[in-house]
């Protein structure tokens, strides 16, 4: 055990966050999300027992965001004629707000294919349990400025 450090961040994804370095990417997934296709080139975590909000929360803790970019976080878009509501992202705004001075400014959204696309490069995904429906989410890191 470590101090400081929140006991949801397993070893193994300890390691991982510490190996990436700026500019790389990360997917936080929801329970639906293609983790193991998408991340056949990606390192794979399972923390199924998981939602991606605790998560989240607990990663900002360690994972400085991009500054050089806009929007160091994106969303996956609901798809055109789903009709589902998203309240998870608000919740999302709000942990990211702890972290991150920009808020909820720093956070686009991709369109569902091209966030397939995107995940397809990334440097790791997290695979949840979670269940809310359109709940990915992917980080892009910044630098750590003591």
């Amino acid at each position: 055990m470590l101090k400081g450090i929140p006991k949801i961040l397993s070893p193994e994804l300890l390691k991982v966050l510490a190996e990436m370095g700026h500019s790389d990417r990360l997917v936080i997934s929801d329970g639906n999300f293609p983790a193991e296709s998408m991340g056949k080139d990606a390192i794979v975590i399972r923390c199924d027992g998981h939602g991606v909000p605790e998560l989240l929360d607990a990663i900002l803790q360690v994972f400085p965001l991009d500054t050089y970019v806009e929007k160091p976080v994106n969303l996956m878009e609901v798809m055109p004629g789903d009709d589902v509501e998203t309240p998870i992202w608000d919740t999302y705004k709000e942990i990211i707000a702890k972290y991150d001075n920009r808020g909820g400014d720093c956070v686009g959204n991709i369109e569902r294919f091209q966030f397939y696309e995107e995940a397809k490069k990334v440097y790791a995904i997290i695979a949840t349990g979670e269940s809310a429906l359109y709940a990915n989410i992917m980080l892009q890191k910044g630098v750590v400025v003591d």
